[in-house]
């Protein structure tokens, strides 16, 4: 492909977060948003009109015709889209969780390294300003404490919160200790909706790294904070006001009383990490290079947010045996 040629890209489900899916791409100069795609006629038809593409019923339409796709659809469809497309040549962008099934995700892996295609998987928070920022002050995580709070909405219950929300600190920690998950002790409960709204798991790692991550989509802030704890260093990233606060262990004696600590406050800026995860992937596209979030990396996540899942699910069932007595 010569550098003048634009790629063609379209976007599969515009639905809330596949409309701004579809303003990247309509906004980037590497490419050209051919279609939207949505079973909802008034979905595709308002985001086509408001970015000037062509609204499609039926995605099937469109293979053969794109280069490259992002797959915003709600989780159940996922795999055969991503798999039809990657099996027509396309490059392919799905949203996390990459799949319902670990077998699913490695499905779409093989058939993207057969044929030479990108597969890349929505975590958006890799291209988030504040970790970018503490990335390079990381050496050998101890500790790490994740809090992901969101208040309750309808939309994104087509899963549970540890899928829902958990799933991006699975991703970031995995990457950030990058070592094998040892064991998993998780509890969590239904709220609002008949899935799990809130749950809690302690991750250890094979290297000693113990993860404490909490979520939850019924509380009434949103949080996501992150707090990482080395032999001589804390890091607190604030990952929505976009602030990195690095507390390091100071050589020397400071004045009597005074904490032996240096203490940095980064504010960030706040950046557009879709417009970032979206230029990656024509990158990737364009140069060949493995992509920032790979489909391995989406399977690593969902094997982990499954595990914690079924622990979850465990402790509810024990708990309703108990709770209904020995007559039951």
């Amino acid at each position: 492909m010569g550098s003048m040629d634009k790629l063609r890209a379209a976007v599969i489900g515009v639905g809330y977060l596949g409309r701004f899916h579809a303003q990247k791409y309509a906004q980037s100069p590497r490419c050209t948003l051919v279609g939207v795609v949505d079973a909802r006629q008034d979905a595709r038809e308002g985001v086509a009109a408001e970015v000037g593409t062509r609204a499609v019923e039926d995605y099937r339409t469109l293979l053969g015709e794109v280069d490259a796709v992002s797959v915003v659809t709600p989780t159940p469809a996922h795999f055969a889209i991503a798999r039809d497309f990657l099996a027509a040549g396309a490059h392919v962008l799905v949203e996390k969780p990459i799949t319902e099934t670990p077998r699913e995700a490695r499905e779409l892996i093989d058939l993207a390294a057969r044929g030479g295609r990108i597969l890349q998987v929505g975590h958006l928070e890799r291209f988030n300003s504040a970790i970018l920022a503490a990335e390079p002050h990381l050496r050998a995580p101890r500790f790490v404490e994740c809090h992901r709070l969101a208040p309750y909405k309808e939309r994104g219950t087509d899963v549970n919160v540890v899928l829902d929300l958990m799933i991006h600190d699975i991703d970031l920690v995995q990457t950030i200790v990058g070592a094998p998950v040892l064991t998993i002790d998780a509890i969590g409960t239904p709220v609002f909706s008949e899935a799990i709204d809130i749950a809690n798991a302690r991750i250890r790692f094979a290297n000693g790294c113990v993860v404490n991550a909490t979520a939850s989509r019924v509380s009434l802030k949103t949080e996501r904070k992150m707090r990482i704890f080395e032999d001589d260093a804390y890091l607190s990233l604030d990952l929505q006001q976009k602030i990195l606060t690095l507390i390091r262990k100071r050589e020397g004696a400071g004045s009597a009383g005074s904490l032996p600590v240096n203490i940095e406050e980064h504010s960030l800026e706040q950046g557009d990490a879709l417009k970032a995860e979206i230029e990656s992937f024509l990158e990737c596209i364009r140069t060949g290079r493995p992509p920032v979030v790979g489909g391995e990396d989406g399977l690593a996540a969902l094997e982990t947010a499954m595990r914690i899942t079924e622990q979850v699910n465990e402790s509810l069932v024990t708990r309703r045996m108990m709770e209904s007595g020995p007559d039951a």
